[in-house]
């Protein structure tokens, strides 16, 4: 049996949680108001999130991301797509329950115009755990949209995780193949 399960973005940490019981199975819901995600669960009885395996892990995580969710930014005349960190991060601990980020790398440019930042996501699932690593670099002199450190973790941060495929066709969308 499949149920659709629905996590709700909010703009405060308030979290409401209510159980919901269906004839065959029960399961317990998060619910916080503003935008939403709908995901489709397998009943609790037929799996856990904590115990999922790697290969649900990543099918649920390759799935396209809604369009309320994704922020468009404006580089060189070009419009491009992306999924905010808070949002990717949101996701994540939807999907990959017990999931841990580490900063690997702080690098300065040697005439100090960017610095590049270097994150590792660790994914668990109950056959064992999965890591990605990417970077992100971003110039010193741009203080646009908060310190240069924290727009480089950001970026390797989302990039980390697209290659676990969150929002990874956001990169390619527009290829014509």
């Amino acid at each position: 049996m499949m149920e659709t399960v629905v996590i709700s973005v909010a703009s405060s940490s308030a979290v409401a949680t209510r159980s919901i019981a269906s004839p065959s199975s029960s399961s317990s819901v998060c619910l916080v108001s503003s935008a939403s995600y709908a995901v489709p669960l397998e009943s609790a009885r037929e799996s856990s999130f904590i115990t999922r395996p790697l290969a649900e892990i990543l099918r649920d995580m390759n799935k396209r991301v809604p369009e309320k969710v994704l922020k468009v930014k404006n580089d060189n005349g070009a419009s491009l797509k992306y999924i905010p960190w808070y949002h990717a991060n949101r996701m994540l601990s939807f999907y990959a329950p017990g999931w841990s980020g580490e900063i690997r790398s702080i690098t300065f440019a040697a005439d100090s115009s960017t610095v590049t930042v270097v994150y590792r996501v660790t994914i668990r699932g109950s056959d064992g755990e999965a890591w990605r690593e990417s970077s992100g670099t971003a110039s010193v002199n741009d203080i646009h949209f908060g310190d240069p450190v924290q727009k480089a973790e950001g970026m390797a941060f989302r990039r980390a995780c697209a290659r676990f495929g969150l929002g990874l066709y956001l990169y390619h969308e527009d290829e014509v193949l």
